[in-house]
C-alpha cells in the first residue's frame, strides 16, 4: 500500500484527490494548519479513511513534522494562498506561503532523509502565464505572471525545477488552468455566480454582484485534473504538465450558462451589476492552454464539458439553498 500526504486536503481539490487516492488503495495524510475547525469537521465528516495532521507552509518545523509522522511515498502540495484577489491585498502573506512554502517543503523532505525516495506533485498554475505571450500556452510558454499569487507561484515552480535538477529529486508540476466543481470555495468568481444565481431563482436575493466580465478562461473539471496529478506521479520521470480543456470562455458565457441552468435564461442583464470592488489592478485577460503533451504522455483526457460544469454546480447550489430553507 502506498501511502501519500497532501496539503491543502481542505480545498477543492484536496477532498477530490484524497478520494481518488482512497479508492486506489492509498494510505492517505492530510496537512491542516490547524486555523479552522469547521473545515476540520467537514473533513473527518466527508473523508473518515484520511489521517489529519498539523502542518504549516509558512512552519520548516511543522512540514519536517508531519513528513516524519505520514512516511509518505508521494506528497501533493496543493497549499497556497489560492484566491488571485485576495493576493493583492495580502501580498507578502502570498508570497510566504505560496511561494517560500513550496521551498520550505522541499527542504523538508531533505531534512527528513526520504528525498531519493518520495516523488512530489506541486500545483503550479495557468496565472503565471498572464499577460500571455502565445496562445495557446503550452509549457515552453514564457512567464509574465500578473498578480502576487502569479508571482508566488512562478517562483515555486522554479524552485521545483531547480531541486529536481540539483539533488535529482522525483518532482513534477502540472501547469492546471482554471477548474471547478460543486466543491469550489464561495470566494472564488464561479461558485460566487452558481450559488448568486441560485439564491435569485429561489427568491432569496435580487441581485449579483461581479467585477470584468470579459476576461477569458480555460474551464475543467476539478475530478478530471486530480487523476492528471496522480497520473505524473505514476510515470519514471519527472516533468512539467499543461493540464488544460483547450478551450476558452469569458466570465459573460459563464454567466449567460448558469441563469440558463436555472431556468432564467436571457434575464442576467436583470440581475447582475457590475462592482468596482471586485476588479483586479492588473488582470489576465486570456488563458487557454495546450493539452497536448499531457494527452500523449499520461493519456490524460478531461470528460466534463464546460456546459455540463456549470449545470452541475448550479444544480448543486439550487440543492443547498433549498435545504437550507427547508431547515428554516
Amino acid at each position: 500500500m502506498k501511502t501519500a500526504l497532501i496539503t491543502g486536503i481542505a480545498g477543492q481539490d484536496g477532498r477530490f484527490l484524497a478520494r481518488l487516492l482512497l479508492d486506489r488503495d492509498y494510505s492517505v495524510y492530510g496537512m491542516l494548519n490547524g486555523q479552522g475547525q469547521e473545515n476540520e469537521n467537514s473533513l473527518s465528516e466527508e473523508l473518515p479513511e484520511v489521517v489529519l495532521i498539523r502542518g504549516d507552509l509558512a512552519d520548516s518545523t511543522s512540514l519536517i513534522s508531519a513528513i516524519q509522522i505520514a512516511q509518505p511515498d508521494e506528497i501533493y502540495n496543493l497549499a497556497a494562498i489560492s484566491f488571485v484577489g485576495l493576493s493583492f491585498a495580502q501580498p507578502e502573506l502570498t508570497a510566504n506561503i505560496t511561494g517560500l512554502g513550496v521551498l520550505r517543503l522541499l527542504e523538508a523532505a531533505r531534512a527528513v532523509g526520504i528525498q531519493d525516495k518520495v516523488r512530489i506533485y506541486q500545483a503550479s498554475s495557468s496565472e503565471m502565464f498572464g499577460k500571455v505571450q502565445q496562445v495557446p500556452q503550452s509549457e515552453r510558454t514564457v512567464f509574465y505572471p500578473r498578480s502576487p499569487y502569479g508571482v508566488a507561484k512562478t517562483f515555486a515552480h522554479y524552485c521545483c525545477i531547480n531541486y529536481r535538477e540539483a539533488y535529482n529529486m522525483h518532482i513534477s508540476c502540472g501547469i492546471l488552468f482554471n477548474h471547478e466543481s460543486e466543491k469550489r470555495g464561495i470566494e472564488f468568481v464561479t461558485r460566487k455566480i452558481t450559488n448568486g444565481v441560485a439564491k435569485i431563482k429561489l427568491g432569496l436575493t435580487t441581485e449579483l454582484r461581479l467585477g470584468d466580465l470579459t476576461p477569458q478562461r480555460d474551464w475543467g473539471f476539478a475530478g478530471d485534473y486530480v487523476e492528471a496529478m496522480w497520473k505524473m506521479l505514476q510515470m519514471d520521470v519527472p516533468d512539467d504538465y499543461v493540464i488544460a480543456t483547450g478551450e476558452t470562455h469569458s466570465v459573460r458565457e459563464f454567466v449567460e450558462l448558469a441563469f440558463k441552468f436555472a431556468d432564467l435564461e436571457g434575464q442576467h442583464e436583470k440581475y447582475v451589476v457590475q462592482d468596482e470592488r471586485f476588479m483586479r489592478p492588473s488582470e489576465v485577460d486570456l488563458l487557454i492552454g495546450d493539452p497536448s503533451k499531457a494527452k500523449t504522455k499520461l493519456g490524460w483526457e478531461p470528460t466534463v464539458s464546460f456546459e455540463n460544469l456549470v449545470q452541475r454546480m448550479v444544480e448543486n447550489d439550487l440543492r443547498l439553498e433549498s435545504q437550507k430553507i427547508q431547515r428554516g
